[in-house]
């Protein structure tokens, strides 16, 4: 095990950029090159300064005279020592501490994978991109809804690598039902961290699960277990139990990752009508509440641990009961929770969500919705940016695609707007007069290759180039371009030796038995 310094990065930067970027290949699509993305545009508000402090009153209410169930008996332990009341599950806590607590979260953070040119800010104007995570079931136009397999779980983390626009390789984007649940999470992380150089993850479903991860994180970095230690390397998300509850195995991941001071999401998942109030002020109040008091455990635990804010508030259909997603309420809900977040200081965690069942009309504008609502929300980290179908049960291929393309839209759109001499372009317009066209002038020519985006998915052909050429949807785009990036993909260089201890590694755990499961 190398214990080099990252001032020495030829062992750790395991080649630079992927693969893909590296041959400078453009087969599939010419894709927006990797970058940071800076959302300088000023957050919607629909809530005044007393809506904002309203709410905040009322969170605090909640944590003081309702309490929230903690069903982990360390992380009740480490609150009653805190200072909290502690009767049962239930905790109760009081704002000052809550405040004092949250007071020492960092705004703004680097998360730093094993490839350092794929560094991600988390926090203040910046916006990172997550693949979907966590879909039971795949699908594509070639052979419909279907259980997760490896085969599939494989080519996301080759759509999640290929992709700029997505910054981090989140949870499994889909789960491979066919690997047995017990080295599950060995068998995918040791794809996910060879066949991307992203900043990835661990579910926070158990100690063995949470402890391989970091291990494994470590192992892939070729850090030392201090230097493993000294900077976000990964992170893990956990969900409340809505209502007011955080149950055992999440508070566990969430308490094994601070203490190692990597990085924790804490998002309740607060469906107003069923889980949460029906009004949008009271369930953002549960949602405040559940998430602000995780996140003083943490800071107890750990003062100055990056953790994120998360924001997972939307509604139910009520006449069915099913979740709807994309909807007025959620893109408010979300702009709320991200007032919210600056109020406390904390980046925000939001996703991209719909509740469609395909590739269809209805999913892109419930997304498109969804990723408005981040980006005018100021959200920092955009969850299942690309891939997610039917209220999170489906990783559609199509989707990823389609999804990409407008995340890679939003990027583009944020981008500062030059206002430099040559970019006002009043010699140009002298030139062209009130008779002339800009076409021809040299300040068009000098500029047209690169002055506006150029899609990869998107066809602006007239409808009759576009039925002459097969009259081809937009999902059916999408699915030919997902197989030609798969076709392309190639994986981010890996020293080998490092590759070599990741493998004995997960050979040695899985001979030990892996994770305990219930089956």
């Amino acid at each position: 095990m190398t214990t080099e310094t990252e001032d020495r990065p030829a062992r750790r930067r395991s080649g630079g950029r992927s693969g893909n970027a590296r041959r400078g290949s453009t087969i599939a699509i010419k894709q927006s090159p990797w970058e940071l993305t800076v959302n300088t545009d000023h957050p919607t508000t629909p809530l005044r300064p007393d809506g904002i402090e309203a709410i905040h009153n009322a969170a605090m209410t909640v944590l003081e005279t309702i309490g929230i169930e903690f069903l982990n008996e360390d992380a009740k332990a480490i609150l009653k020592q805190a200072g909290c009341t502690v009767t049962g599950d239930n905790v109760r806590m009081g704002r000052d501490f809550v405040m004092e607590m949250v007071g020492t979260a960092p705004s703004q953070f680097d998360m730093t994978p094993r490839n350092l040119d794929r560094k991600v800010t988390i926090g203040g104007d910046h916006m990172a991109f997550v693949n979907v995570s966590s879909p039971p079931n795949a699908m594509d136009l070639d052979h419909g809804r279907r259980p997760g397999a490896v085969e599939d779980f494989r080519n996301f983390m080759k759509l999640t690598q290929y992709f700029n626009c997505i910054h981090i390789a989140g949870g499994y984007p889909v789960e491979p039902i066919d690997i047995h649940a017990s080295v599950r999470h060995l068998d995918c992380l040791y794809d996910k961290l060879t066949m991307t150089d992203k900043v990835c993850h661990a579910y926070s479903l158990g100690p063995e699960r949470v402890e391989d991860v970091m291990e494994m994180v470590r192992i892939a970095g070729g850090l030392s277990h201090s230097e493993f230690d000294r900077k976000v390397r990964m992170y893990t998300n956990i969900n409340s139990s809505s209502p007011l509850k955080h149950d055992w195995p999440m508070l566990d991941g969430a308490m094994r990752l601070a203490k190692r001071g990597q990085m924790v999401s804490v998002t309740p998942f607060t469906l107003s009508g069923a889980m949460a109030p029906v009004t949008l002020a009271g369930a953002t109040v549960q949602a405040v509440a559940e998430g602000l008091c995780a996140i003083a455990l943490l800071q107890y635990i750990n003062p100055g641990v990056p953790v994120v804010m998360g924001s997972f508030t939307s509604n139910v259909d009520m006449k069915t009961g099913a979740p709807a997603f994309g909807t007025p309420e959620y893109s408010r809900a979300t702009q709320m929770a991200g007032q919210m977040a600056r109020h406390y200081g904390l980046p925000l965690r939001a996703s991209n969500a719909c509740a469609a069942n395909a590739p269809d009309g209805q999913a892109m504008w419930e997304s498109s919705n969804s990723l408005w609502a981040c980006m005018t929300a100021g959200v920092n980290l955009v969850y299942h940016a690309a891939g997610w179908l039917e209220g999170g049960l489906i990783a559609s291929y199509e989707k990823f695609v389609m999804d990409c393309e407008i995340i890679q839209q939003m990027q583009h759109y944020m981008r500062e707007v030059s206002v430099m001499e040559a970019d006002l372009a009043v010699e140009a317009i002298r030139e062209v007069g009130p008779d002339g066209h800009f076409f021809g002038v040299q300040h068009t020519q000098d500029r047209y290759e690169t002055a506006f985006y150029s899609p990869f998915l998107s066809d602006w052909s007239n409808y009759e180039a576009w039925h002459e050429a097969g009259a081809v949807w937009t999902s059916e785009r999408a699915n030919k371009i997902s197989k030609a990036i798969l076709e392309e993909y190639t994986p981010p260089p890996m020293d080998e030796d490092i590759r070599a201890e990741l493998e004995a590694f997960v050979a040695k755990r899985k001979e030990e038995g892996g994770a305990p499961t219930d089956f």
